[in-house]
């Protein structure tokens, strides 16, 4: 039985390569922190964001965006950094339109499509979903879904979110939820994420 439970866990492994590699340096520095912070006038809300080969069609990151009373990125052993994304344990600060606008791009590309499913939530869940990423980094490999899932099952609303190792999973369960919206973004864009941080970097929206 241990073997079988070892083998499962290493194909989960495997599956999430997107997420088994993370690349955080040390935290932000609470100055950088607070200089960051962006507060999105829009209604509180939640996205979660799936990253999906386009080859297999197997998920290979979650992470999620949560409009609370500041815009952030809960990127669990993700690999998106840039300069203007203040890390502190794999939550991304200072998420301006601008910024959500290239951490999506930034994943889709010619191997990889994004699913972007959200959903609207009263401030004070929207609060609790912010307390809970913070309080749970930083993330081991692999287990991007696995950590997001576990914020989520501790919302109200969204009890029904079953614990999971796979991004694809969880957007299925996450999709099923009343109220939520899911579109998908495909872009052509040559597999190196280093090409949208330049873009992001001479201020040139990507294509």
């Amino acid at each position: 039985m241990r073997l079988v439970l070892w083998l499962l866990m290493g194909l989960a492994a495997l599956s999430l390569a997107g997420c088994a590699a993370n690349t955080s340096g040390e935290d932000a520095s609470p100055e950088e922190v607070a200089r960051a912070v962006y507060r999105h006038n829009g209604p509180s809300a939640l996205t979660l964001y799936t990253m999906v080969n386009n080859r297999s069609g197997s998920g290979a990151h979650t992470s999620m965006m949560i409009n609370a009373s500041q815009r952030v990125i809960f990127d669990p052993a993700g690999s998106v950094r840039h300069s203007r994304l203040p890390e502190v344990r794999d939550v991304l600060y200072g998420v301006t339109p601008e910024i959500a606008d290239f951490y999506a791009r930034a994943h889709a590309r010619e191997t990889y499509h994004v699913i972007i499913q959200r959903i609207e939530v009263s401030p004070e869940v929207a609060e609790q979903a912010l307390r809970l990423a913070q309080a749970s980094g930083p993330v081991p490999q692999a287990q991007c879904a696995a950590s997001t899932a576990k914020i989520l099952q501790q919302l109200p609303g969204f009890g029904g979110i079953r614990s999971t190792w796979f991004p694809n999973n969880l957007s299925e369960q996450f999709g099923a939820i009343p109220g939520v919206s899911t579109r998908r973004l495909y872009e052509n864009d040559a597999d190196d994420k280093s090409i949208a941080i330049r873009e992001l970097d001479a201020g040139v929206p990507g294509n």
